[in-house]
């Protein structure tokens, strides 16, 4: 549905030139020596340079190229890429203060509504709010104690659906990760079949995927661009943003009038929403409240999916690790019961395995850019107020120099010998930076560990045969702000009687 840079319509390009033209004279004039990069075009700057998708792989050939700090200028627009941790932890951790800002991204942000959700909001008093009231909720580990048991639940029916039926993995997975997020949020109970919401969220979520993504259109790098009319020729990103716009509005709305419609029958279980809609709010807190939740139910449940959908990916190319991954809950936890949230502390190669499917497979390749409100000089170069910065998490989380063989599936990296430290937590960078680093991180560990133990205890995974043919899974995933494994067949089976009298044991909240 996105057109690649390339290809759109050279009279969008001249719009944009003749709006550029003052702020290519003023990079012209400055003597200041910017982190260095590839040379770019009169007045387009590196416009041609960037890629429509996948930006991360071309970032990290400009990394091997010009250093751990390059950029970039599109239209006078000065954008930083940041590919090792060390000049990401210096520049978005320590320097937080200034650096903590979001850059107005035209398509996903203003165009379709997004800048209202907590990823893409202003650094400022709402923003500072809205991680507030997060934090409170489910932000430590004893706001997030009362929600465990629920997660263990849910994850339960997970190991249900997919007993019944295998070939729904990535359908089962997101429904699972749904459940968990909705009942936190709205206080809502899924559909088993079809569910509204969980649709609902998978739509939006796929949008703003692809709508934030640095190169997928056009318009956000070139912004001004946000003004022309509809019917301008090549303008059919503005049709694309009314239609999106209004899978967003309902992605926010519905969920919460049904939060409003329990109370007012007083069937309103607890969540997010109730507790903060309780005893009555404005209509600027109510707007501000609806868009949390919808924050947090959007982004936690995609990023979820991704990172358990790679898990089983990951079990498919790699059955000596599930192999070792099982017999360690076979010591520990036994066939008797599945693993629980208590456990974890005597489960080091789960907790190793979980951390390595973080690595592994990037969920946020590039996370979302940072905008400096200040001037910034970072080991000797200039990045003026305004500028972009954009982390390359996926280059940190397969830098040779920080993970051996980091393209490798291998959580013995984690683990620490009479020889060998543990390589860097991956949590440092997957979670983002700083101020924006993301709320929800306690949670999404949790359903992923869950998923990954309760997984491991009572199937196996392996590949897919069809007439004598294996299916062999590839490493690939897909384009945009949220990358997902690409999708792959399978083979589940109980490994045991026991195990699937484990599976079909009633459970009740």
């Amino acid at each position: 549905m996105f057109s690649s840079i390339r290809t759109l319509d050279i009279s969008i390009t001249l719009v944009g030139l003749i709006f550029a033209w003052h702020l290519f004279r003023r990079t012209r004039s400055s003597t200041a020596q910017f982190p260095p990069g590839p040379r770019g075009l009169p007045l387009i700057g590196n416009l041609l340079d960037m890629p429509s998708q996948k930006e991360w792989l071309t970032f990290a050939k400009w990394g091997e190229k010009y250093g751990d700090i390059t950029s970039v200028s599109i239209l006078g627009q000065r954008m930083v890429v940041v590919n090792s941790v060390q000049m990401a932890m210096t520049l978005l951790d320590k320097k937080s203060s200034i650096s903590s800002d979001r850059p107005l991204i035209a398509m996903g942000g203003e165009l379709i509504g997004w800048k209202n959700a907590l990823g893409l909001m202003p650094y400022g008093p709402r923003f500072r709010n809205f991680r507030r009231l997060a934090h409170q909720f489910f932000g430590s580990n004893a706001t997030m104690k009362p929600f465990l048991p629920m997660v263990e639940l849910e994850t339960h029916r997970f190991l249900k659906r997919i007993s019944a039926k295998p070939e729904e993995l990535s359908a089962d997975i997101r429904k699972t990760a749904g459940a968990i997020i909705l009942q936190i949020s709205h206080g809502y109970a899924i559909q088993e079949e079809n569910d509204p919401f969980v649709k609902l969220a998978e739509e939006a979520m796929d949008q703003f995927s692809l709508s934030t993504a640095p190169g997928s259109f056009l318009v956000n790098l070139i912004p001004i661009l946000r003004h022309i009319p509809e019917w301008f020729p090549g303008a059919g990103f503005k049709r694309t943003a009314r239609e999106w716009a209004s899978t967003l509005n309902d992605f926010v709305e519905r969920p919460h009038n049904y939060v409003k419609q329990e109370m007012a029958d007083g069937k309103a279980r607890l969540s997010f929403t109730s507790s903060q809609l309780e005893g009555g709010v404005g209509a600027e807190e109510e707007f501000d409240i609806k868009w949390l939740a919808g924050s947090l139910y959007g982004g936690g449940a995609d990023t979820t999916v991704a990172s358990v959908y790679a898990f089983f990916k990951a079990m498919l190319l790699y059955p000596e690790v599930q192999a070792k991954a099982q017999a360690e809950i076979d010591a520990v936890i036994g066939d008797d019961r599945l693993p629980r949230f208590d456990d974890r502390e005597r489960l080091p190669y789960i907790n190793a395995l979980v951390l390595e499917v973080t690595r592994w497979h990037t969920v946020a390749p590039t996370g979302i850019p940072h905008c400096v409100t200040e001037d910034v000089v970072q080991s000797g170069y200039f990045i003026p107020k305004g500028s972009l910065i954009l982390a390359n998490i996926w280059k940190m989380l397969h830098d040779p120099t920080v993970y051996n063989a980091p393209f490798k599936f291998n959580p013995d990296r984690f683990i620490r010998t009479e020889t060998r430290e543990p390589e860097l937590d991956p949590y440092k960078m997957v979670f983002g930076f700083g101020r924006r680093i993301c709320p929800g991180r306690l949670l999404a560990d949790a359903s992923v560990f869950m998923s990954c133990a309760m997984v491991l205890a009572v199937f196996d995974i392996s590949k897919y045969s069809e007439n004598g043919v294996v299916f062999e899974p590839d490493t690939e995933h897909s384009a945009g702000t949220i990358s997902h494994p690409t999708p792959f067949k399978c083979t589940i089976q109980a490994r045991s009687r026991k195990a699937l009298e484990l599976i079909d044991e009633e459970r009740h909240s």
